[in-house]
């Protein structure tokens, strides 16, 4: 009896070295294999319509050179399936919402038909909040004694644009993805967040990324260890938060954007 127990504790340590040894290995070399890789894509909405290179056929390009699996969009999921319905019905979008952003209207929507990703809808805007933070904007303007902080805001406003026409690359798409661009936006949303996001309820600044990112990570969460591509399109201003964000994640590589932008020149 006290033999069998001794091969017994023998095996049993042997087997739990092979283990640990393979364990870590084994682990690192899968992880390395299936991390889904992410890009943020900062979008200027109606700027694409007018701008001179950051316009639609550039979008269409550049899409098409990364070439996604998914595509995670400040589209809200209630409203999804309503512009996704008119899209194949009528080869175009009536979804008011999603009317607003030709990224998806004149992109990606069309792109589908031709490519194979999958379209994720991610926004956590609602009308009510979008209505709820107008009226509320509005009333702060309009109140005297708030005089101080609106002219805090409006400073903000004025030094991050100026900023951004002194850079001489507004809405160049090299520059939209950089940190530096970042930063600029970030002086007038910081104020703005600062002075108004507890008040402005669900549709303050810090308080609508959280609900846009909320989603965002249910997608991520669904799809992780997929070795999959996700792309990532929002308004340029949610970038830098949402790669703030996305840079505490272990299971993601983050991709920068430059060689996709080099590879359609």
């Amino acid at each position: 009896m006290q033999q069998v127990t001794i091969n017994f504790s023998i095996l049993f340590i042997l087997l739990f070295s092979v283990t640990s040894c393979n364990k870590p290995e084994e682990k690192a070399s899968s992880d390395k294999k299936t991390k889904n890789e992410v890009l943020v894509l900062g979008t200027i909405h109606g700027g694409h319509l007018t701008d001179s290179v950051y316009n639609i056929d550039y979008l269409q390009k550049l899409i098409t050179e990364i070439n996604p699996d998914y595509i995670l969009t400040e589209i809200p999921p209630k409203a999804f399936k309503t512009a996704m319905d008119g899209f194949k019905r009528d080869d175009s979008i009536s979804e008011p919402r999603t009317m607003r952003f030709p990224e998806y209207v004149d992109v990606i929507f069309p792109l589908s038909k031709k490519m194979k990703f999958e379209i994720i809808p991610t926004a956590g805007w609602t009308k009510y909040m979008a209505a709820e933070r107008g009226a509320k904007l509005r009333a702060i303007r309009q109140d005297t004694s708030r005089a101080d902080d609106w002219a805090e805001y409006v400073k903000g406003n004025k030094l991050s644009d100026s900023l951004y026409l002194a850079s001489g690359k507004v809405n160049n798409p090299y520059f939209i993805h950089t940190n530096e661009y970042d930063s600029i936006q970030d002086i007038g949303l910081q104020t703005y967040n600062t002075l108004f996001n507890d008040e402005l309820g669900l549709g303050g600044w810090e308080n609508i990324n959280i609900a846009h990112y909320w989603n965002i990570e249910k997608a991520l969460e669904k799809h992780r260890y997929q070795g999959k591509r996700i792309l990532i399109t929002y308004g340029a201003g949610h970038k830098g938060w949402f790669l703030k964000e996305l840079r505490k994640r272990d299971d993601i590589e983050l991709l920068e954007m430059k060689p996709f932008l080099d590879a359609i020149e």
